[in-house]
């Protein structure tokens, strides 16, 4: 789909970290002017305009911007609305393998912060994880350090306690072996945590928003749109009527987006990960090219060359391609 009635909200991405891994690829994409969206569930591609007059905005998601910077001088003169979700933990090495420290992280978010404006950057401390290893003190003091360095370089920090698929309770019970074990918290427990967190944040003039938690809503937490057509309509005048909520799991509250990355091609190789299944990642038999206008080289997918209009009665035209 080249054209669209309304701009779309690019989500690059949930599934993966391109600004840390994939820059380049991205970059050939803006060039380019499109790229395929990937569909995991029923493995079908769209094709998907990246013209400045078809984009409303970027929301870029990154556990390590520092290999992007060299590409906004580019994205600014090309005209793009762009806003960063930077994640911060400063969770141990254990849990985050190949995530650069707190340190230089908050260094590269204060230089994108400066660059734009506190608004356009938010901070996500997510996942919180409860451990032996990150007790309830961990968190606490952990917190309020990334707290002082982000003052005044963002107004909102998004967080959730860690997801715990059964592929991450996989990943995190093999951690057992070296006197690491998850420390169960009840939700109450969670609130109480949450709340102190909160109570920090407000302090460095910080919003703690809550993700996909509901049950921690309430009181100084707000429920989180981490894609959030009302901050975007501030920033860059869209519509905010023309888009709608259209969450991607239980109890996300998140406008709708087309994101154009692919899970199991992350190489932070974090334990907690959900978009990772396995710890070799990303698999040895999954081949990247910059040039490739998916982000992955897979074959026998289903490429949908027009959009479907159900209203209207149109089928859409469909061919698949093996692109080994």
């Amino acid at each position: 789909m080249l054209g669209s009635q309304k701009p779309l909200i690019i989500s690059a991405s949930r599934r993966t970290d391109i600004p840390a891994f994939y820059g380049e690829w991205f970059m050939r994409r803006i060039r380019e002017g499109w790229v395929f969206a990937y569909n995991p569930y029923n493995h079908r591609a769209k094709k998907v305009s990246l013209a400045t007059s078809q984009v409303a905005a970027i929301v870029f998601w990154s556990k390590n911007f520092r290999p992007f910077l060299g590409y906004l001088d580019e994205l600014d003169s090309k005209g793009y609305n762009m806003v960063f979700l930077y994640t911060i933990t400063g969770l141990p090495q254990v849990f985050e393998n190949r995530v650069p420290e707190a340190t230089s992280s908050i260094s590269i978010f204060q230089m994108i912060s400066k660059r734009y404006s506190p608004k356009h950057i938010q901070w996500r401390y997510d996942p919180i994880l409860v451990s032996t290893y990150t007790d309830w003190a961990f968190h606490l003091k952990t917190f309020k350090v990334l707290c002082q360095s982000l003052e005044g370089y963002t107004t909102r920090c998004y967080t959730s306690f860690a997801n715990l698929y059964s592929k991450v309770r996989r990943r995190l019970n093999s951690l057992e072996k070296t006197g690491i074990n998850l420390i169960p918290i009840s939700e109450e427990e969670q609130s109480t945590l949450v709340n102190e967190l909160a109570e920090i944040a407000l302090q460095h003039g910080i919003q703690l928003y809550s993700c996909c938690n509901d049950h921690l809503v309430g009181g100084s937490i707000k429920k989180a749109h981490c894609v959030d057509v009302e901050l975007l309509g501030d920033l860059f005048q869209i519509n905010k009527m023309a888009y709608k909520i259209k969450p991607t799991r239980k109890e996300c509250a998140c406008y709708e987006s087309v994101d154009i990355g692919m899970y199991d091609t992350c190489s932070h190789d974090c334990v907690y990960c959900y978009a990772n299944t396995s710890f070799e990642c990303p698999p040895k038999n999954l081949i990247h090219d910059p040039d490739f206008p998916l982000l992955i080289k897979n074959k026998d997918i289903r490429l949908e060359e027009e959009e479907i209009n159900v209203e209207r009665g149109e089928v859409c035209q469909q061919q698949v391609f093996n692109w080994e």
